[in-house]
Formats: C-alpha cells, structure tokens, sequence
C-alpha cells in the first residue's frame, strides 16, 4: 500500500491496540485505552469511525458486536512515518539524525551497541 493514510496521535493509539490484539471488537478495544487514557468512549468510537473512513480499519458484524481488523500493516505506518520524520527534521539525511541522537544522549550504549551490531551484518553494496 503506498498511499497511507494520515493518521493522527490519538487514533494511532486505536491503531496500536488494533494491531496487537486484532480481531477486536469495540468493547474490547474501548476497555483496553480507558486502561490507558482518559477518554470517554465515545470519543474512542469516533477515533475507530475516522479510522474506518481512513480505510486503515476494516469490520465485519459478528451478531451484534462489530469486530476490527487492520488494513493498514503496523511495519508500512511505521516506516512511512520514520521517513517523513527523517525527511522533515533531518533533510532526510540519517546521519545527522544519528549525530544528534548521540549527541544529546538520546541513544545507550546498549543501542549504540546494536546498530553496530546491524551494520556490521549489512552487505556492502556496489563491492566497496
């Protein structure tokens, strides 16, 4: 899919409940994000109607309970929204990114010590 939808703070918090524990129905994803936030649930039956509109949810009636699943996959939204984030305060350049990450103690020695890890496995491309 590589037009996804925008999706806003609050309805990504309906989107991570929906990707862990889908199918899930209304009532179950309402008790899980009253665990969580402090809104009512209407408003949560709002977020998962835009959410619909969106088409990043689909349901199917099952009796009288409505039962959600994803279209939108958690890894696609997740890697488009990394590279708009990349893009946007970084000019896309990873780098940078990095650097300042390092920089301002944002990363451990334990990530710091994984992305070593990830780079060090990565192939080299054009035999350099």
């Amino acid at each position: 899919m590589s037009n996804l939808p925008q999706i806003s703070e609050a309805e990504f918090e309906v989107m991570k409940i929906v990707w862990k524990h889908a199918p899930i129905s209304t009532n179950e994803i309402t008790d899980k994000l009253l665990q969580t936030t402090s809104w009512s649930p209407k408003t949560i039956q709002t977020l998962i109607k835009r959410l619909v509109n969106k088409d990043a949810l689909t349901y199917e009636k099952q009796s009288r309970m409505f039962v959600y699943t994803p279209v939108v996959k958690e890894s696609e939204y997740i890697g488009q929204e990394s590279n708009s984030f990349l893009e946007r305060y970084y000019d896309g350049d990873i780098t940078a990114m990095l650097s300042a990450y390092i920089e301002n103690d944002r990363l451990s020695e334990t990530d710091i010590e994984h992305l070593r890890s990830l780079l060090s496995k990565r192939p080299k491309k054009g035999g350099n």
